[in-house]
């Protein structure tokens, strides 16, 4: 491996988005949001209107994706596509629905495989998605499974929603979090799971820095 490569795994509203940026910043690492690459491929279906069940054409669009990961005035996330920034789209919960879908799809996960292993470079990588450790970084020096209950996730995404200006309904919330980590842990390929050599992380009742600092220590250990 090109660097080290610290993976962390976990399903929607864990923080592990959150706790990635932050612990990049920390170490001085790059950052990979593989989530952001299949929220991107269904963005660019949505606006092509393909069918939900198109996966030849998913999987084109995968393929020929122009992405960057920046980081805005306050240091928090920016994605670009094509030059576009996308950040806001990227964090809509439909958006969120059809990438799950998505990243159900064989093809569509083989054409983003190598794209982000190519994100292991000098002088190390924080790799966030729901199969770094299990798929894509299999060899990562150190694998964490970030989770909490679906009721503390769905209160975070709707606090964060909330403060974006974006009315939902919490107990909405709550059901389509549980849908989707049916979907995500059940699906044929890569299903969301811990690595067997990863360390998990309930980060239930925890704040975002006392999550940051247990995993920086992690590292160091």
């Amino acid at each position: 491996m090109a660097a080290p490569v610290i993976a962390i795994d976990g399903p929607s509203g864990s923080g592990k988005g959150t706790v990635s940026r932050l612990l990049a910043r920390r170490l001085g690492w790059h950052l990979l949001d593989s989530g952001a690459l299949y929220r991107l491929v269904a963005l660019a279906g949505i606006a092509r209107e393909l069918d939900g069940a198109d996966e030849a054409g998913h999987a084109a669009l995968a393929r020929s994706l122009d992405v960057s990961f920046d980081v805005d005035e306050t240091g928090g996330e920016r994605v670009l596509q094509g030059g576009e920034d996308v950040t806001q789209s990227l964090r809509l919960e439909a958006t969120g629905n059809a990438a799950s879908r998505v990243a159900a799809m064989p093809s569509v996960r083989a054409a983003l495989l190598e794209r982000q292993r190519a994100f292991a470079a000098p002088p190390g990588l924080v790799a966030d998605g729901r199969d770094m450790g299990t798929v894509v970084f299999p060899q990562a020096g150190l694998k964490v499974f970030l989770t909490a209950s679906a009721e503390e996730r769905a209160k975070r995404r709707h606090k964060q929603l909330m403060e974006k200006g974006v009315t939902v309904n919490l107990a909405g919330l709550s059901q389509e979090i549980r849908e989707r980590d049916q979907r995500d842990s059940n699906r044929a390929v890569s299903p969301l799971r811990p690595a067997p050599d990863a360390v998990v992380v309930d980060s239930t009742g925890m704040s975002i820095e006392e999550v940051v600092d247990r995993i920086y220590a992690l590292a160091h250990e």
